[in-house]
């Protein structure tokens, strides 16, 4: 069964470029801004404080708004329209996007996990300082708001770009959330290991979450098919005309915003040429009020009388099942 890129009202697709631009782009800009502003205020307390803590930490917001610019761009890219060397479009930009954010929440999550085993065979006592204090605050109300945005797009547009940003903000949090446990559980309860064993908890779910974006930028770069409930929904637009005697050999993808959509009808085969194109010209008409970023194309075949050819003539099997 095909993975789900993003079944429902939402998803690859269903907004034409444009709106699912408006979706990505805000989310986009909210993580470039949330992490120059971290980035800006980290360098600032550094310089007044000169805490090597707050260096790497700055260092760290530095490469989440290297990461951020890489989507910002990516998703633009990604809605331009086709052109002469790239006639299938540029959707596929963001599956780059998103593998590249999933290597970052790998790497992260290996991190923590490599501090985490250290601290468990080691416990150290966690102190911080006021200026720590406060740009930690910062950092959690800013990743939490920016982190809803970035649901939204997804849930709108289901951008494997987005959604990596996402889970890239998703691992600065959790690093946050484990040095409160670990400052709390130190300073409050005397559990020097509690923060360890946060950090190996955020990690092993951090992990999952970079192979949850990697699975589904990879499903885009190697053309899965659209969910089965989307495809259902395909057939029954597509067969909703009594003129079209069957549909087969069906083939979807999706890249960034834009879905492929190819099969065959079967139609009467007394037809004029004329006849059958209007028919043709209705069916993509009643997908494109669903799939308004759907390039579609479709062929039609004369009922009894058509010999096997294109992906009949190479996989009966599959066209088999498609019919």
């Amino acid at each position: 069964m095909p993975h789900d890129f993003a079944a429902g009202p939402g998803g690859p697709g269903r907004l034409s470029p444009k709106d699912a631009l408006s979706h990505t782009g805000q989310a986009t800009v909210a993580s470039v801004v949330v992490a120059l502003i971290l980035t800006l205020t980290k360098a600032g307390v550094w310089w007044m404080s000169g805490s090597v803590a707050l260096l790497a930490s700055m260092a760290d917001s530095l490469l989440d708004l290297t990461a951020s610019l890489a989507v910002y761009l990516s998703v633009r890219y990604a809605a331009e329209p086709a052109d002469a060397e790239h006639r299938f479009g540029h959707g596929k930009a963001e599956a780059f996007a998103g593998i590249l954010q999933a290597i970052f929440v790998a790497v992260s999550a290996a991190l923590l996990m490599r501090e985490g085993i250290e601290h468990l065979i080691n416990p150290v006592e966690v102190r911080a300082s006021g200026w720590a204090y406060a740009v930690m605050g910062l950092s959690i109300v800013l990743t939490i708001g920016l982190v809803i945005v970035q649901t939204r797009a997804v849930a709108a547009t289901g951008s494997v770009a987005v959604e990596g940003d996402r889970a890239h903000y998703f691992s600065d949090l959790g690093a946050n959330v484990v040095v409160i446990v670990g400052i709390a559980g130190s300073t409050l309860l005397g559990l020097l290991w509690l923060d360890a064993a946060a950090a190996l908890l955020v990690s092993l779910w951090l992990f999952w979450t970079a192979w949850t974006v990697a699975r589904s930028a990879g499903d885009q770069l190697m053309d899965r098919e659209l969910p089965d409930e989307a495809r259902e929904q395909i057939r029954a637009l597509a067969s909703d005309d009594p003129r079209i005697i069957n549909l087969h050999a069906l083939r979807t993808r999706a890249a960034g915003p834009l879905v492929h959509i190819q099969f065959h009808v079967s139609v009467d085969p007394t037809l004029t040429l004329q006849q059958a194109h209007t028919i043709l010209v209705d069916c993509e008409r009643r997908l494109h009020a669903t799939f308004p970023a759907a390039d579609i194309l479709i062929h039609a075949d004369p009922h009894g009388v058509a010999e096997p050819h294109g992906a009949e003539f190479f996989n009966a099997e599959t066209t088999s099942k498609d019919a």
